[in-house]
């Protein structure tokens, strides 16, 4: 579950609230089961909370949207990409640093 600061993306709201966004936006590619996502959570909290102006941040859940995942060659998660109108301009997996996520814009 997301937190206020981080939008919800599944397959019927990804073209809109992503591809189509006039803000850039960074899309958490996780899953339920991941131990290091949900340790991420609470720092892409902190980074959506303190950036709400510049970007976005979105979380997508690779088991409930598998063809999204699949399109954008998801292989391991967390995977973080960051989409400036609508193409991917930045790619990491793993867990990072505050600092890390926000020097990906």
């Amino acid at each position: 579950m997301a937190s206020a600061n981080i939008v919800t993306l599944t397959a019927a709201n990804f073209a809109e609230k992503v591809l189509q966004s006039k803000l850039p936006v960074m899309v958490d590619f996780s899953a339920e089961w991941c131990g290091p996502c949900k340790m991420l959570a609470p720092i892409l909290d902190q980074v959506a909370e303190a950036n709400k102006d510049k970007f976005v941040i979105g979380k997508l859940d690779i088991d409930q949207a598998r063809d999204i995942a699949a399109n954008y060659r998801i292989s391991s998660v967390p995977t973080l990409m960051v989409f400036k109108n609508g193409e991917v301009t930045n790619q990491r997996s793993g867990l990072m640093s505050k600092r890390d996520l926000e020097a990906m814009f």
